[in-house]
């Protein structure tokens, strides 16, 4: 086989064509599809609603308490810190788990807003944590009362396979 039946184009020179052709129309231009949709409205939700394994709750809720659990420092330092932090609203408390950032926003007696947060699970508990995608905002004080007798967090869950039956 000749060198000029494997490569069909001079070196240097781009290549006639990549084999490939575009399918259907043409796709509108990022910007006028955005521009387009409008925002939706957040929905609430309260903590007596979380459920294990759940994510994109945005709710607000009172700081009652923050504790440190970690304050290292690493080698190339850089600083990580987690904290516990219990809140509230009408319906029941929860435990936080702040990072970093997160806890000075999180102090006690404030109100939060946290948004597209989700629940991670540790030993077997429910936990609210707010990642990268996520946000965490003061506001204005709240006017309910925390529900303190229905902490979330100290319901224990199991994880149970569920065979299915055969008929």
């Amino acid at each position: 086989m000749s060198t000029a039946a494997r490569r069909p184009f001079r070196r240097g020179a781009p290549p006639t064509g990549t084999g490939y052709v575009r399918r259907g129309p043409v796709p509108a231009p990022a910007a006028a599809a955005t521009a387009a949709k409008p925002l939706r409205k957040p929905v609430f939700t309260t903590i007596d609603q979380l459920r294990p394994q759940t994510h994109g709750h945005t709710l607000t809720a009172r700081v009652l308490s923050a504790r440190t659990v970690l304050d290292k420092q690493s080698a190339n330092q850089s600083r990580t810190r987690v904290a516990e932090c219990l809140v509230g609203d009408h319906t029941g408390t929860i435990l936080v788990t702040a990072r970093n950032d997160q806890i000075d926003l999180v102090k006690p007696n404030t109100t939060v807003i946290f948004r597209n947060a989700k629940i991670d699970m540790f030993k077997g508990t429910m936990r609210l944590a707010v990642d990268k995608w996520g946000r965490i905002e003061v506001t204005d004080a709240a006017d309910f009362k925390v529900k303190e007798d229905n902490n979330m967090s100290l319901v224990e869950y199991e994880l149970v396979d569920v065979a299915e039956e055969e008929d």
